[in-house]
């Protein structure tokens, strides 16, 4: 199927590594430019290196940014422009109790999960209505819907994630601009497969003993009964992406494997 994204430019946050790399592969494969993005500049540029590689004639830039300092987001807000596809993939996440997650802690989980989504936004999608076309995309999880008592503070910030997006949506009446929410169950990042490694080597275990050991406990009902890819949360956000989808709109989809106990 051609999703018809030849000559679109997009950019991702978070996308060196993870759901937001292979969303990038995925667009670079259907014909879009892509603007890479990274904490580090150093792993920025290996990033677009790597990407180049694999599509030597596609046009692909980065822009490192840690979107937990202001004067960072800003620059790189002012370097944003024409930009057809946002995805606001960036954030954090990580177990803490309760009752010792600091306000420090909270306030740095909204300003990268949840701000940095609203800042781009505020800044590209007047643009996009400008032009009648545009597509963005927020990329959450299903703890946003079921917040994890171990995660609590990571939760709320996706389920904020997931009210701005909808509200967001409400601004493109009327036109070729859609805002949608990929609501992603337990996926296999490159950081989840760093914690599980360290795991399975402090337990003697082969990593995919570990790795169904931790689905089995978590989420015994997930029908993949295994860990998501970030192609497979890739291929959703992709066809998003795509002109095609243009009823799709102030949608949250999800990629969970049925981890979310709702119809």
């Amino acid at each position: 199927m051609d999703l018809q994204l030849r000559g679109k430019r997009a950019f991702i946050s978070g996308s060196t590594q993870g759901i937001g790399y292979a969303i990038a592969q995925l667009l670079l494969q259907e014909g879009a430019s892509v603007i890479l993005n990274g904490r580090n500049a150093e792993t920025t540029k290996l990033a677009k290196e790597q990407l180049q590689q694999q599509f030597p004639d596609a046009e692909i830039a980065d822009i490192a940014a840690d979107f937990a300092k202001k004067e960072e987001v800003t620059k790189l807000l002012e370097e944003l422009n024409d930009i057809d596809i946002l995805i606001n993939n960036v954030g954090i996440f990580g177990l803490s109790d309760f009752y010792e997650t600091t306000d420090e802690d909270w306030y740095n989980y909204f300003e990268i999960n949840l701000m940095s989504g609203m800042r781009l936004s505020r800044k590209l999608l007047p643009q996009m209505l400008k032009k009648n076309w545009g597509r963005i995309i927020f990329i959450s999880s299903e703890s946003g819907v079921n917040i994890p008592e171990n995660m609590i503070h990571y939760g709320t910030s996706k389920a904020a994630m997931s009210a701005l997006s909808n509200g967001l949506s409400k601004l493109t009446k009327g036109t070729s601009v859609t805002v949608n929410t990929i609501l992603g169950g337990p996926t296999y990042s490159d950081g989840v497969a760093k914690t599980v490694e360290q795991i399975a080597a402090g337990q003697n275990l082969e990593v995919e003993q570990m790795k169904n050991a931790i689905i089995q406990h978590s989420n015994p009902h997930m029908l993949l009964q295994r860990f998501i890819t970030p192609e497979e949360i890739a291929s959703l956000a992709v066809y998003l992406c795509s002109p095609l989808s243009v009823a799709t709109n102030g949608a949250g989809l999800r990629a969970d494997s049925g981890v979310l106990k709702v119809i």
